[in-house]
């Protein structure tokens, strides 16, 4: 029965482990200053205007490529 009373004093050990954990992050919450929804719209309308950009330009590089390999033949 040795194993089950350390068993007994790890458990109120590790819930007291576990609200100290939960209380930190519950103060580092409130921290936390979140963007306005102006800034989160217009970062992500450039998000997409990159990507859109980027694959433009991937498309065209294959066209050319597509061209210039045809040529090889």
């Amino acid at each position: 029965m040795i194993g089950n009373d350390n068993q007994n004093k790890q458990a109120p050990q590790f819930i007291e482990s576990m609200k100290t954990y939960f209380r930190g992050v519950r103060s580092e919450w409130g921290k936390i200053t979140w963007p306005e929804k102006q800034q989160i719209v217009s970062e992500t309308f450039m998000v997409i205007a990159i990507i859109f950009v980027f694959t433009v330009a991937v498309y065209l590089m294959d066209i050319i490529y597509k061209g210039l390999f045809g040529l090889l033949k």
